[in-house]
């Protein structure tokens, strides 16, 4: 374990870059979203964000999570995409044309497959579909939203509260943008084959034909996913991800003005994502970084080593300012197991929240034996 002490050393490693810490400035990039996060999706790395760890409002974003609640059914076994749920009086009344909401236009007492159902909430964002779903796997609404802030909880998603399958306006819901995010490289990552359903671009159910409301799908190259949502409390937000090369991202923003201000916010911040942002590589898994200063030990040192691969993401214009350091107590006593957690990289740059990356020891160190640390204690006195 990392042994903690009042006199903690913290010095350069390395200086990579020069400039001054992340504390200081910004990396430049702004938006008029009030929430905002740019993601890549293979590190998890946060590029930007702003005000990205808050909870609020997310409306028909919430849907993500909905449909994850059914992938996660389907894939066990529980339901198949061709189970029939029926369209109860509750989900036709508060989710049907008649609510003024979002609505796949089921039928009251009509029946609708898991398949069709979930097209309806991630196409056409059916509030009805999402009620129909939640009472055909929960009993009731109130029991499947407690069954989705369960699962939030259990993957990790500490921000997330849900009180209802829809996004409808309640206090108590909320997920960060940030978690958002999460979610969707959860949803792209975890359930890849069903991730598809979110780059179709309509769907026909009663015999209306409903267009996706992704503002991106066809609009930005690669572009594949993921919903948008709005209510007068969140504004209008969008969770998007796309696909260029190699790469992915994903953006999410909230608490815009219209539709067309969201279109254009989420175009502008999804290139963003690809022209002025990278994931720069710094040392690959195992490396050795430096070493740590042993008392009383058979070594007088023991190397320091990361576990994985050390990645950051930041701003192209603002990677010389980034600084590498390492933090550790002055010393540590022996006996050091292979593994202990020893020190810590701090990674800052402008506009990065810092990154903090466990040290750990490359090898064991042995105590010395009685007489050796009574000859050392003797030495250390001796040199005061």
């Amino acid at each position: 374990m990392f042994r903690n002490s009042i006199f903690c050393l913290s010095f350069i490693l390395i200086a990579l870059f020069s400039g001054i810490t992340a504390r200081a400035q910004s990396s430049g990039f702004e938006t008029p979203a009030p929430y905002a996060v740019i993601m890549d999706y293979e590190t998890g790395m946060v590029l930007f964000e702003k005000d990205a760890r808050k909870p609020i409002a997310p409306a028909s974003m919430t849907k993500i999570m909905t449909a994850e609640m059914v992938f996660d059914r389907i894939r066990s076994g529980s339901i198949t995409t061709d189970t029939m749920f029926n369209v109860s009086e509750e989900a036709w009344r508060r989710g049907g044309a008649k609510s003024g909401s979002s609505t796949m236009f089921l039928d009251l007492n009509s029946t609708a497959s898991v398949g069709d159902l979930l097209r309806g909430v991630i196409i056409q964002s059916g509030n009805d579909a999402c009620i129909v779903l939640a009472e055909g796997i929960a009993g009731s609404e109130t029991a499947f939203a407690d069954m989705m802030t369960k699962h939030a909880r259990e993957i990790g998603l500490e921000s997330a509260t849900f009180r209802n399958s829809t996004g409808w306006p309640h206090p108590d819901h909320k997920i960060s943008t940030y978690d958002l995010a999460r979610l969707a490289q959860r949803t792209i990552r975890d359930y890849s084959e069903f991730y598809p359903l979110y780059a179709e671009r309509s769907f026909k159910w009663n015999g209306i034909t409903q267009g996706n409301r992704n503002p991106l799908l066809g609009k930005f190259q690669g572009a594949d996913g993921l919903k948008t949502g709005h209510t007068e409390a969140s504004g209008y937000g969008l969770v998007a991800s796309a696909k260029r090369g190699e790469d992915r991202r994903i953006v999410v923003l909230n608490g815009l003005d219209s539709k067309m201000q969201r279109q254009n916010e989420g175009l502008r911040l999804m290139q963003a994502a690809f022209d002025s942002f990278r994931v720069y590589s710094l040392y690959p898994a195992e490396a050795t970084i430096g070493s740590a200063k042993v008392y009383m030990g058979k070594q007088a040192e023991v190397d320091l080593v990361t576990k994985d691969a050390v990645k950051v993401g930041l701003g192209r214009g603002v990677r010389s300012g980034m600084k590498v350091q390492i933090r550790m107590a002055t010393e540590h006593a022996a006996p050091i197991a292979k593994g202990d957690h020893l020190a810590d990289l701090v990674i800052t740059a402008p506009g990065l929240k810092e990154q903090i990356v466990p040290l750990y020891a490359a090898g064991d160190v042995k105590r010395k034996s009685a007489f050796g640390r009574a000859i050392g204690a003797l030495v250390n006195m001796i040199r005061g």
